[in-house]
């Protein structure tokens, strides 16, 4: 009997470690994209919102 309970143990242990692993690689992933589609988003909107017709806005000033 203690050896069963052990390898249910065992298991649930082994099976909450690589879960845990799954989500470090899986948040970070979802943060990233995130990230990545509101920089391209940014990036595109103001274009987007210009119309064919009109002129691109132009900056002033330097860059930092």
């Amino acid at each position: 009997m203690g050896t069963a309970l052990a390898r249910v143990t065992l298991t649930t242990v082994m099976a909450v470690f690589f879960a845990g692993l799954a989500l470090d690689i899986a948040v970070p992933a979802v943060v990233l994209s995130v990230m990545a589609g509101s920089n391209w988003l940014v990036q595109v909107w103001p274009e987007s919102q210009a119309g064919a017709g009109s002129r691109p806005q132009q900056w002033k000033g330097r860059p930092a």
